[in-house]
């Protein structure tokens, strides 16, 4: 359990009631907010800024961070 003496689905529920979302929403827009970081200031691809924050897949990534942003990791990307 997340806590002693909690349940997941109770976390998750407080969580929620916390922070307006889900820990799985939550994780995934700071991995998307650091991605674009990485991309800004680094000059790592977008396939090796994608795995190294824990993407299994870099066009998946690239269509959540299009969806966030409104434009491509590849037109980000310092590289």
């Amino acid at each position: 359990a997340p806590l002693p003496g909690r349940s997941l689905p109770s976390f998750k529920r407080d969580f929620q009631s916390i922070s307006g979302e889900s820990p799985a929403k939550w994780i995934r827009e700071k991995r998307l907010s650091k991605a674009r970081q990485m991309l800004q200031s680094s000059q790592m691809s977008v396939a090796d800024v994608a795995y190294s924050l824990g993407f299994e897949n870099p066009t998946h990534f690239s269509r959540i961070f299009k969806q966030k942003y409104g434009i491509s990791p590849s037109a980000v990307s310092g590289s």
